[in-house]
């Protein structure tokens, strides 16, 4: 089983992840918030570079892209090739980044934090190298408000994070987000039309340093 689990996890998901989160639905959310980035930035779960049609190429100096996965990157290739500005890859994980305090403009995490293993550790990272005066930028799936949706998701859960690279339906967001030590000063939420409410429920938003 486990040898079967890491080909899954190695040559299978990877493609799976990059074909379901590469869709019209998603990219509404990507088109409102990648633009507002500028400056250096760091993305956090860069994946395939799903988002890098979307960054202002004139706004943007430079680009730390931070994926832990490899097979990931290599199907970034083909989004790489056509940036302008300059991107540096940081193979790692979001717990532990490998850039000085105070050195990014703005951050920039998109359907990654359901993911992450210690998402407060992580966004404590992202904390410490952002620039006082920046701005962490979200746009992330989560628990539902709605109590049937979120029970749903609680079932599912234990079983769609076998499937799905570990992927967490339930993860309350804005919460996470606040006790890293953030203030959230923008934040829409709702379903994102076309997707399944278990998987859907979006939240999107702007939060400063306390």
């Amino acid at each position: 089983m486990e040898i079967v689990k890491k080909f899954y996890d190695e040559n299978v998901l990877p493609h799976l992840l990059d074909c379901a989160c590469n869709n019209k639905a998603f990219d509404v959310q990507r088109s409102i918030i990648v633009p507002k980035v500028s400056g250096t930035v760091l993305e956090i779960g860069f994946g395939s570079g799903l988002n890098l049609p979307f960054y202002n190429q004139d706004k943007v100096h430079h680009l730390w892209a931070l994926e832990p996965s490899k097979k990931l990157l290599q199907l970034a290739k083909r989004n790489i090739k056509n940036t302008s500005f300059s991107l540096d890859i940081l193979n790692c994980f979001a717990e532990d980044i490998p850039l000085p305090d105070d050195s990014v403009d703005n951050v920039l995490i998109t359907y990654t934090m359901c993911t992450i293993l210690e998402p407060i550790k992580a966004n404590i990272e992202i904390r410490r190298v952002l620039k006082k005066d920046g701005n962490l930028l979200f746009c992330e799936h989560g628990i539902a408000i709605n109590d049937k949706d979120a029970k749903l998701q609680k079932m599912i859960n234990p079983y769609w994070k076998k499937i799905a690279g570990g992927c967490q339906l339930t993860r309350d967001i804005p919460s996470i987000i606040s006790q890293s030590g953030f203030q959230i000063d923008q934040l829409s939420q709702g379903y994102v039309e076309g997707v399944p409410k278990f998987a859907g429920y979006n939240y999107l938003g702007l939060a400063k340093l306390h």
